[in-house]
């Protein structure tokens, strides 16, 4: 069962990232404020849902949300500061576009870099405890998704439709067959070192 807030009475935004462990690709973060009387009995962590699931709960967290936005890092910024300061910023996009201020942030994972004059708490597995993040999981999740199947139609060979820029297989055979393209994290390790074979 998912709780409602981490403190009674207090605006507090959940926050989480999607797209971390991609190799092409944005960042990208929601922040969600949910009223303290919000409930669904179908809001989970993103990962846990359908993709059905997930965009019709979208309009619905949209809809109800005190205040809701999304940030974005792009692949270039991404291989200018690495992928956790990425994810990081992106969070801090998305709480810098609120209409509303929060009084606290409760971040998804273990690791944050402060938001100014706002304290914050960071939640493990949060997406699976916390309504507000698990609605900012649905939401980055799947506007991630909208922008990578849009990318597919520029990149077919790569078949982001399906893996949306994670190291599949397929993706990675793709890599190899046709490079690289603008929207790939050159700082990422896109193909595994080739195995070394010792004569005995």
């Amino acid at each position: 069962m998912l709780q409602p807030y981490l403190k009674k009475g207090r605006l507090e935004a959940g926050c989480d990232e999607a797209g971390r462990g991609c190799l092409a690709g944005a960042v990208y973060a929601a922040a969600v404020i949910l009223p303290p009387d919000f409930h669904n009995e179908l809001l989970n962590d993103s990962k846990q849902l359908t993709e059905k699931k997930r965009y019709a709960l979208r309009p619905i967290i949209e809809e109800t949300a005190t205040a809701w936005a999304i940030g974005i890092v792009t692949p270039e910024e991404i291989d200018r500061m690495n992928i956790l300061r990425a994810s990081i910023l992106a969070m801090h996009r998305a709480i810098d576009k609120l209409k509303v201020r929060p009084e606290y942030l409760l971040i998804d994972g273990n690791r944050f870099a402060p938001y100014p004059d706002i304290p914050y708490e960071t939640v493990v597995k949060g997406d699976g405890k916390m309504m507000s993040i698990a609605a900012a999981s649905i939401l980055a999740k799947t506007y991630r998704d909208d922008y990578m199947n849009e990318l597919a139609e520029e990149y077919p060979a790569y078949h982001w439709e399906r893996n949306k820029g994670y190291p599949t297989e397929a993706h990675r055979e793709a890599i190899r067959r046709a490079g690289t393209t603008p929207y790939h994290r050159k700082s990422f390790m896109l193909l595994p070192p080739a195995q070394l074979s010792l004569e005995l």
